[in-house]
C-alpha cells in the first residue's frame, strides 16, 4: 500500500451498524481513611480479573470490561455494544458489582467527582505506557495535571457524510450537558468558584477542549493529514476533543461529562445523549437541521456553563436569544419524549428530572462542606462516594 493508500485508510471512518450506544465511566480510588486518591488500579484491575475468572459460572458472560486510565487512581467501567439506556445501565450495573467486589477486598473506596477536592496532582502516579508516556512529554505541566474524571457516551452513526453536521449540532447542546454533569467545584483545596473546573482544565492540553466545526468528512480528512504530517499528532484518537468522532468504531464520542456517582446518574445522561443524537439525525435526514452556533457562542456557553453550572444562561440561536439552561434542559426534554418511546429508554431518560430535583455534583459538594470554619472538603468527597 502506497503512502496515500495507507493515510486514506487511516483517517477512514468506519459506520456503525446501527444507532448503538456505549458508555465509558471512569471512577477515582480512594484510601478510606485520609479520602485521598491512592494509586492502586492496577491491584484493583488483576484481582478483579482473578475474581471473575475463580467464580462459579455466571448465567450469561459479562459485557462490560473493566479498564486502566491514564493514571493508576483510575478504572474505567465500559459497555458492550448497546442498543439503547436500558442495556448500558445492565452492562454498567454489573461492571460496578466486579470493581466494587476487588475494592472492598483491597480496602478501597470509589469516587466519582470530576475532580479530586484536594488531591495533589504532583503525588499522581502515571501507568505505564508509551501513549501515556508520551502524552507526559509534549504536554509536561499541563499533562501532570489530568487528574481528572468523566463519563464518554458514543452514539453509532452509520455515514461518514453524518459526521461533522451532528458534531456541529451537538455543540448547541454542550452547556446543557456540561451544566447536568457538572461535579468538579473543588480543586488543590480551594473552591475554584466553577461548577466544572475539570472543564476548564481539560482544555489546556493541545488538542483538548472544543472541536473545530468542519463542514464535512472531506474538511476533517484534509486536517487529519495536515495534523499527522507536521506531528500535531500521530493518531487521531490523540484528538482529545469534548465531542468527537471514533473513526474506527464508528460513533460520535461525547466526551464533556464530568464524573458522576451515581449510577442512574450515568444512565440518564446516557440516555440523554443517545436521544439527542438519534433526534438530530432524523432533523438531518429530513432537511430541517438547524443551522450550527457559531463558534464564538459556543465557546461562551461552554464557558457559562463550566462557571455556573445549573445556573447558567446561555445563547441559544445565532440572533443572540438567551435563555435559562434549566428551563432550555426543560424543553428539551419534552422534545425528545417520542425518541426516547422509539428508543425504549423513557425511564431512563426521566432519570435527568431527578438530578434536576436532588442537584448536579458539584451542588452536593459545596452543599456537604459544613460551614463551621473549617471548610472540611472530606465532606465533598464523601458527597461523590460511589456507593
Amino acid at each position: 500500500m502506497d503512502d496515500s493508500r495507507a493515510r486514506d485508510a487511516a483517517v477512514a471512518f468506519t459506520p456503525s451498524v446501527g444507532r448503538t450506544l456505549g458508555v465509558e465511566w471512569e471512577l477515582g480510588l480512594l484510601d478510606p481513611g485520609t479520602l485521598d486518591l491512592v494509586s492502586r488500579a492496577d491491584e484493583l484491575l488483576a484481582l478483579a480479573t482473578a475474581s471473575q475468572e475463580l467464580s462459579p459460572a455466571r448465567p450469561a458472560p459479562s459485557r462490560s470490561t473493566l479498564t486502566k486510565e491514564f493514571l493508576r487512581n483510575t478504572v474505567e467501567i465500559v459497555t458492550g455494544v448497546c442498543t439503547n439506556a436500558e442495556q448500558a445501565s445492565s452492562d454498567l450495573a454489573d461492571g460496578l458489582a466486579r470493581v466494587h467486589v476487588a475494592a472492598t477486598e483491597l480496602d478501597v473506596l470509589l469516587y466519582g467527582g470530576g475532580l479530586h477536592p484536594f488531591a495533589r496532582w504532583e503525588d499522581q502516579e502515571v501507568t505505564d505506557g508509551k501513549r501515556y508516556a508520551k502524552v507526559i512529554d509534549r504536554t509536561q505541566w499541563w499533562g501532570r495535571q489530568m487528574a481528572i474524571f468523566g463519563v464518554h457516551v458514543h452514539v453509532g452513526i452509520r455515514s461518514a457524510a453524518k459526521v461533522w453536521p451532528l458534531v456541529n449540532a451537538l455543540l448547541t447542546y454542550h452547556p446543557h450537558i456540561t451544566a447536568l454533569s457538572a461535579s468538579s467545584p473543588f480543586w488543590a483545596g480551594t473552591d475554584t468558584g466553577y461548577a466544572s473546573n475539570r472543564t476548564m482544565l481539560s482544555q489546556q492540553l493541545p488538542t483538548g477542549g472544543l472541536p473545530f466545526q468542519f463542514e464535512t468528512w472531506a474538511h476533517y480528512r484534509a486536517y487529519l493529514h495536515d495534523a499527522l504530517t507536521t506531528g500535531v499528532i500521530s493518531d487521531p484518537s490523540e484528538l482529545r476533543w469534548d465531542i468527537r468522532p471514533s473513526r474506527l468504531l464508528g460513533t460520535i464520542e461525547v466526551r464533556a461529562c464530568d464524573g458522576f456517582s451515581r449510577l442512574q446518574d450515568v444512565v440518564a445522561m446516557s440516555a440523554l445523549i443517545h436521544c439527542l443524537v438519534v433526534d438530530l439525525e432524523s432533523q438531518l435526514d429530513e432537511g430541517v437541521l438547524a443551522p450550527p452556533l457559531p463558534p464564538w457562542h459556543v465557546r461562551e456557553n461552554r464557558w457559562r456553563a463550566a462557571r455556573y453550572g445549573l445556573d447558567a444562561t446561555i445563547i441559544r440561536s445565532a440572533d443572540n436569544t438567551e435563555v435559562d439552561v434549566v428551563d432550555d434542559i426543560h424543553d428539551l426534554l419534552a422534545r425528545l419524549q417520542p425518541t426516547a418511546r422509539h428508543l425504549r429508554c423513557t425511564r431512563e431518560l426521566a432519570g435527568i428530572e431527578d438530578i434536576l430535583r436532588d442537584g448536579a455534583g458539584y451542588q452536593r459538594m459545596r452543599a456537604a462542606v459544613p460551614d463551621d470554619g473549617t471548610g472540611d472538603l472530606r465532606a465533598a468527597v464523601r458527597a461523590m462516594l460511589v456507593l
